[in-house]
């Protein structure tokens, strides 16, 4: 069993088994995880470079490979769940523990795994290792801002109770992401992110799709009380708006580089001529 400092803040063991549980119903509820490998999809087109063999971090669904097929890009998922790992005939194993050598792919693609990682600086450290010299990286997670309507119930509703308990784990805001590139080795790093608003007819069906797309909380919490969850519903509810509540999700968009001495260098902070006065007053 995992020891302890390296089971923190999120429960390995947990997050394998929330994952299995996701499987079975995982079509059904797993749309953000199919947005987000279509948009990374989208940016791999635009991407004027030919690649040979590509590592997919985390499952999400059979599109994403189907997809590099076509494109004659031999793949390889690896999940921390053992069931979807092999329904991928993939590889079983957590984001901040790869089994791959250095330099075994020239691309990765990332799907809604990497907010849920013990060791996230770790985790992107082994992927830009795992890359050959030029290989992309292109990730998205959810990131900071996401589910604040159920974040409010959940505490209002624990509230109640006097109780006050972790409900939604950290998020990891676009700056933030955006350093840990840089703090992995990656070059040319870009982060950025979109608002996706999803209404929902009440908290059930909310809670339901989260969990049947193995994004529901991973923290160590005892269990609502029935007072509060009670008061969750009722709260989530009184948002409705033509009787639904629009909840929202904020996804991160993560893109860089494994360095090659070829590649195009950035300039210099400082290095600038041109005014941006000058600029602005010749625009006005």
């Amino acid at each position: 069993m995992d020891s302890a400092p390296a089971d923190t803040p999120f429960d390995r063991a947990l997050r394998r088994t929330r994952r299995d549980r996701a499987a079975a119903r995982w079509d059904d509820h797993a749309f953000l995880q199919a947005h987000m490998a279509t948009d990374l999809l989208d940016r791999l087109a635009l991407v004027q470079r030919d690649f040979s063999r590509a590592l997919i971090l985390g499952y999400a669904g059979d599109a994403l490979p189907r997809a590099l097929d076509a494109m004659q890009i031999a793949n390889v998922t690896a999940d921390a769940g053992f069931r979807l790992a092999q329904d991928a005939r993939g590889v079983q194993c957590d984001e901040d523990r790869l089994p791959f050598a250095d330099a075994s792919f020239d691309l990765v693609v990332s799907v809604g795994v990497l907010d849920t990682v013990n060791d996230l600086p770790g985790a992107l450290a082994l992927i830009r290792r795992s890359l050959r010299p030029d290989g992309l990286f292109l990730g998205a997670f959810l990131g900071s801002g996401s589910l604040p309507v159920l974040r409010r119930a959940m505490i209002e509703g624990d509230l109640t109770g006097n109780v006050t308990a972790p409900r939604i784990h950290p998020q990891i805001d676009i700056r933030a992401a955006g350093d840990l590139l840089g703090r992995a080795g990656f070059a040319l790093q870009v982060a950025d992110g979109e608002r996706l608003e999803v209404r929902y007819g009440g908290l059930t069906r909310l809670v339901s799709d989260l969990r049947g797309s193995a994004n529901s909380s991973l923290l160590r919490a005892p269990p609502p009380t029935r007072m509060a969850l009670a008061a969750a519903h009722a709260i989530f509810d009184a948002q409705q708006s033509d009787g639904k509540t629009a909840e929202t999700f904020e996804v991160v968009y993560l893109t860089g580089w494994a360095p090659a001495p070829d590649q195009p260098k950035p300039a210099a902070r400082g290095s600038g001529t041109a005014s941006l006065a000058d600029v602005l007053q010749k625009r006005g």
